[in-house]
């Protein structure tokens, strides 16, 4: 609540309201772009292809896939019931993470459990996902990357030969990783799904949520790794903006391209 008042004003809809469209795009030139919104009162459907597939109730947050990256939205919301919610454009998101970036961390963590929820029910990367069509990731800015590896230092370096697992679905995660030197591949029930070069991510969700691996990660070339700890991870994400908006950037786009799937 405090993060969303801090740059967001409270808006009221009347039921069966449209709050969002899917595909919709943002007009950056009419100064329209896309928001995320906090459920004050009332209750949101999600609607994929006009059916049901979520419900939003109050004190939950809901768009902020499309808020965070600019993209088109992937789903539709209509307001149940009248409601009232607190907007936040991705201008105000930046502000108020310059204030809290800790909330990066509730953010990845409502992505991370929809994107759970989503291979849990479609059965997404298992039943329908092509070897073929997989994602090249965007990576960490390189100066983030290059500063990151001096405060980590040598010892959070770790290299892997071509071919090497690096991580198994199914597993408990203690570590996530940046890639500083190579490149990994990421598949999830067995099929491919993302490449990762220098400044790739992996590995954060089971460090957010505390849930099983997603996916499994191999080494496709000799590559050299940062690994962070929890606690690390914890301490970056609290004291820097800069790295909190860019790994908030990188799971908003996993999630949305597992979920489009």
């Amino acid at each position: 609540m405090e993060f969303f008042r801090f740059g967001g004003k409270p808006k009221s809809f009347a039921r069966g309201d449209k709050i969002f469209g899917e595909n919709q795009k943002p007009i950056p030139f009419l100064l329209m772009p896309q928001r995320m919104y906090l459920l004050l009162e009332g209750e949101v459907g999600i609607l994929l292809k006009n059916r049901p597939i979520g419900t939003v109730r109050q004190g939950e947050v809901f768009g902020e896939m499309a808020s965070i990256n600019q993209g088109p939205r992937s789903a539709t919301a209509v307001a149940r019931t009248s409601c009232r919610v607190i907007a936040l454009d991705d201008r105000q998101l930046q502000a108020a993470l310059g204030k809290k970036p800790e909330f990066a961390l509730v953010l990845m963590g409502v992505m991370i459990a929809r994107l759970r929820e989503n291979i849990g029910r479609t059965g997404t990367g298992r039943a329908s996902a092509s070897g073929a069509n997989w994602r090249q990731s965007v990576p960490l800015p390189k100066s983030l990357l290059s500063d990151l590896s001096r405060v980590l230092g040598s010892e959070a370096r770790s290299s892997y030969e071509s071919g090497q697992s690096i991580v198994k679905e199914g597993q408990t995660g203690v570590l996530m990783y940046v890639v500083l030197y190579g490149r990994v591949a990421i598949s999830v029930g067995g099929k491919l799904v993302e490449k990762l070069g220098p400044g790739g991510v992996f590995g954060e969700m089971a460090l957010i949520d505390r849930a099983p691996r997603l996916a499994s990660v191999v080494a496709e070339t000799a590559c050299t790794l940062l690994a962070l700890d929890r606690h690390g991870f914890l301490n970056l994400v609290k004291k820097s903006r800069r790295f909190a908006a860019s790994l908030l950037t990188a799971v908003s786009e996993r999630a949305r391209y597992m979920t489009s799937r």
